[in-house]
């Protein structure tokens, strides 16, 4: 069996950033693609994801995850585009080649004119949180948990405590109860939540589920199996507040603490990385530091919708495509563009600009808002102002950069702020 393939594009993910992706590329011109998946079938984390909600978007209808997988699915194969399942990639290098392994090759390389990074993200687990007490059984992040409801049909406990407020989480605490379960609180360090806000209205306020905000799990109980847990409040500084415990009797935590870009491959390349977002730093193509290597999906940023993850992956997919077809693309001429933030945006994605086009930025914001507008400026000239009533960390917003302005910036910066009205 041929140990080396040459491939145009090389798609590492075959989740609904990979696909979309793959299926711009295809559009775009490109005939031979490859997706590479560690898992036994195409979809990623939305085969799991029963709930209702995606699609609104991309196919102007409501849909459940599997849904919208299976319509991308069905378009890779109707399109021929190769795809590699149980194949794990274990190492990324500057020449766009990369070492992946299966069971049926073994280890093999992929040479590639052009790389699209769609690995998703993971979720942060109970060591990374410096919660006291004993290792119990009972303790699961909340996509562990949804897999084993959702996908094999197990009930991890019958008594709830949920710590984070992360849409999975919410999303959850619904589950759980629909099943029979008791969810007793979802507790937030933060003084808000970080999800999104239909969530915590469906899958809280409808089900009569406390959501505690600026509380925190303290301390675990129980040696077997778990037995309880100690919540307690926290001040300005996310510190527990003295007399403020509460202990909660359960036999289930569930957590929904974040997600992390899954970059380990990304770093090891020497990709410029964005310490705000855990992810690649990338021009408006999603081209990375690394010429002809691209990002998109929960690789780059955490999404709130699986939506706006198409859409980014068909930017990738379209600019891999350009750059296998064209042998390599320049990084714009002489445009270099930088967008700046003030400390209310946390972020933007892209960071900088090499091409004169319409451009649109997403972006989210460190803390709860009210009614504030988005100002975006040129030197001392306002090029985009847009009011918002509410703004919150764990909704991703977006604003449109011109390619006008994009084009009379040049080579500097487009400053993105928020200000009051």
């Amino acid at each position: 069996m041929e140990n080396v393939i040459k491939t145009s594009v090389a798609i590492i993910g075959g989740g609904p950033a990979g696909m979309a992706a793959a299926i711009a590329a295809r559009e775009a011109g490109v005939s031979d693609i490859l997706i590479l998946e560690r898992d036994d079938s195409l979809g990623g984390i939305l085969r799991q994801c029963i709930h209702g909600g995606f699609g609104l978007h991309t196919f102007g209808e409501e849909l459940t995850g599997p849904e919208y997988a299976a319509r991308y699915e069905a378009r890779v194969r109707e399109m021929g585009i190769d795809f590699m399942l149980n194949t794990m990639v274990i190492e990324l290098h500057k020449d766009k080649t990369v070492t992946a392994m299966s069971s049926e090759r073994g280890i093999f390389t992929v040479k590639a004119d052009a790389i699209v990074l769609a690995m998703g993200c993971r979720e942060r687990p109970k060591g990374a949180l410096g919660i006291s007490g004993t290792r119990p059984a009972g303790i699961y992040t909340a996509g562990l948990a949804q897999k084993f409801v959702n996908m094999k049909g197990y009930m991890p406990g019958r008594e709830v405590v949920i710590l984070g407020s992360g849409d999975i989480g919410l999303i959850m605490a619904r589950r759980m109860t629909l099943e029979g379960a008791k969810v007793h609180a979802v507790c937030e360090l933060m003084p808000y939540s970080g999800g999104l806000a239909r969530n915590i209205e469906q899958c809280l306020n409808d089900y009569n589920i406390p959501l505690k905000l600026s509380h925190t799990v303290t301390a675990i109980h129980g040696k077997e199996r778990l037995e309880g847990v100690t919540v307690s409040a926290v001040d300005e500084n996310r510190r527990p507040i003295a007399g403020s415990e509460e202990y909660i009797k359960c036999d289930t935590l569930l957590l929904s603490c974040g997600l992390i870009p899954e970059n380990e491959l990304t770093v090891s390349c020497g990709i410029d990385m964005d310490r705000v977002t855990g992810g690649a730093i990338v021009d408006g193509d999603r081209q990375t530091s690394e010429e002809g290597i691209f990002a998109c999906g929960n690789v780059l940023h955490v999404h709130d919708l699986v939506d706006y993850v198409s859409e980014e992956a068909v930017i990738a997919g379209r600019a891999a495509a350009e750059y296998a077809l064209q042998g390599g693309v320049a990084k714009g001429d002489l445009i270099k563009v930088k967008i700046v933030t003030d400390g209310k945006i946390r972020y933007t994605v892209p960071h900088i600009l090499h091409k004169a086009e319409d451009t649109t930025v997403y972006f989210r914001v460190s803390d709860v808002f009210r009614d504030k507008k988005i100002v975006a400026r040129l030197g001392d000239r306002v090029i985009l102002s847009k009011r918002k009533l509410k703004l919150a960390p764990g909704e991703m917003e977006t604003v449109k950069l011109s390619a006008k302005d994009i084009a009379e910036a040049k080579v500097g910066e487009i400053r993105l702020s928020l200000e009051e009205v």
